[in-house]
């Protein structure tokens, strides 16, 4: 056995034995085995924490990329967004931040850009392959400077229910940072489409598609989701029972 392998094994030992002694715990076995928990859990301390989505190649692009969720929020202040190209669009960065944003269409434009080809899974049971292309999450947070008191990001959306409450959705910090967590502005090298959430959708490449919140007017650091519509972190969340944490 290699010198590497032995360490490996002996630091995942120790790791196991000391969960061992957690798992005793009859509170901390109660809350770490809700379906939830374990799976977070486990993507985030069995698995290294920067693991990325796999990526594909162009010729595995699917022909259509079919919108989830909303089609189009239709609401007047939107189609009024909409008839001017979203000239007058801005998105806000607030909350716990040290210097709120307020960002046009071209400035995150101009800013520095990532492509990444994913695939995109729907908790309806459907899938697609597509090739986005946004502003990395991350530059933003870093610009706005956020908090030391903030734990997570609310993504708030143009797009109204049924019951009329705005559309949001809401990561971690672990997933806000991640390389691949980007603000998508194009998909398969075209401006995104109202379908597919014109004109900035999160892409969170390691969750599930209801967590890739559309039609983004707003970013907000905080540092609890208790108070936000249901308190459950989304609008399935808050209403469908949908798990907050959507790993995949």
């Amino acid at each position: 056995m290699t010198l590497t392998r032995r360490t490996l094994l002996l630091g995942a030992t120790a790791t196991l034995t000391g969960c061992d002694r957690l798992v005793r715990n009859e509170t901390f076995r109660e809350a770490l085995f809700s379906a939830e928990n374990f799976h977070k859990w486990s993507q985030r301390h069995l698995m290294v924490r920067d693991a990325m989505a796999r990526e594909f190649h162009p010729d595995q692009i699917s022909p259509i990329f079919r919108a989830n969720g909303t089609a189009n929020p239709n609401t007047p202040a939107y189609k009024a967004l909409w008839r001017s190209g979203f000239a007058d669009w801005r998105l806000s960065v607030r909350g716990l931040v040290e210097r709120p944003l307020s960002l046009s269409l071209a400035q995150l434009h101009a800013m520095p850009h990532r492509e990444q080809i994913t695939r995109h899974d729907c908790v309806e049971g459907w899938s697609a392959i597509g090739k986005w292309r946004g502003v990395p999450l991350r530059i933003l947070l870093e610009g706005a400077r956020l908090r030391s008191s903030a734990r997570y990001i609310v993504f708030h959306c143009a797009d109204t229910m049924g019951n009329g409450q705005p559309y949001y959705e809401s990561i971690d910090l672990d997933d806000a940072f991640h390389p691949q967590t980007i603000l998508a502005f194009a998909l398969n090298d075209r401006p995104l489409s109202v379908a597919n959430g014109a004109p900035l959708r999160a892409r969170v490449e390691r969750q599930l598609g209801y967590k890739q919140a559309k039609y983004l007017m707003g970013i907000e650091a905080v540092d609890t989701l208790s108070p936000i519509a249901g308190g459950k972190g989304g609008y399935w969340e808050d209403h469908a029972g949908y798990d907050w944490y959507a790993g995949i």
